[in-house]
């Protein structure tokens, strides 16, 4: 089956394409540095001849909620319009566990015009919602640091590894359309502060972590449960634990 993998040369992109490939499948890693461009459209048409299904895991260069609505409304517009031209028959995309409940966030709000779109394109559907990537770590840790201080919120996180994500894509893209929401997650369920604190522990790092309910999330305060999966999502295995030590092995 011939699948294009949208943002097919980044972290999760990268890693859907090699597990398709595997598989026996023709995965096209499609980015601007292939030739296709989802905001100018260039490419988009060759690449989806003869293709199935289109995973859209491309996300906006900028976080401010203008930016990242125009990015994501343009390129679901061109992908929806394209894909409809060559038949495709599944369209999936990569989004947030939270992002209906976090709506005063610009960014989830832009997530929220893509899914809209997504759903009203007329091109059978499933979206991923995904809790937070371990991935993330070193940057909530970072981009909360104050005076030497990490101030991060006691509200629960519950990630998963980027490697886990991309298996669940695979998994689910090749089970056809489901016209709905399916949530995945991290196996862990963590308060924020607790989780950075064991990471910065396990880096040696000597930072002082405080958690505090009213500690923002890139600007946004978090209720307790605004990021953790609903009941029934599907779960991985692979701990914080478990990837922590695979990190430390790496570096």
């Amino acid at each position: 089956m011939k699948i294009v993998v949208i943002g097919g040369t980044g972290l999760i992109g990268s890693k859907v394409v090699s597990k398709l490939r595997q598989k026996g499948h023709e995965a096209i890693a499609a980015a601007p540095s292939t030739g296709v461009n989802t905001i100018t459209g260039e490419g988009l048409a060759e690449a989806f001849m003869n293709t199935e299904v289109v995973v859209d895991l491309s996300n906006s260069p900028d976080f401010e909620e203008k930016a990242a609505t125009v990015f994501f409304e343009t390129a679901t517009k061109n992908l929806l319009a394209a894909e409809t031209n060559a038949s495709v028959r599944h369209h999936v995309i990569l989004s947030v566990v939270g992002t209906e409940r976090l709506n005063s966030y610009g960014y989830f709000k832009a997530k929220q015009r893509q899914e809209d779109l997504v759903k009203g394109g007329g091109i059978p559907y499933t979206i991923i919602h995904s809790t937070q990537f371990m991935e993330f770590l070193p940057q909530i840790t970072s981009t909360t640091t104050e005076d030497g201080t990490v101030h991060l919120s006691t509200a629960n996180i519950q990630p998963i590894a980027a490697e886990d994500v991309a298996s669940f894509v695979v998994d689910i893209l090749l089970e056809g359309p489901t016209n709905r929401i399916v949530e995945i997650g991290g196996p862990e369920k963590f308060s924020m502060a607790e989780l950075g604190e064991r990471y910065l522990e396990s880096r040696g790092d000597e930072r002082l972590v405080t958690g505090d309910a009213n500690a923002l999330y890139f600007g946004y305060k978090l209720e307790p449960d605004t990021l953790i999966p609903s009941v029934g999502a599907r779960l991985s295995k692979q701990t914080v634990g478990e990837w922590i030590d695979q990190q430390l092995q790496k570096a």
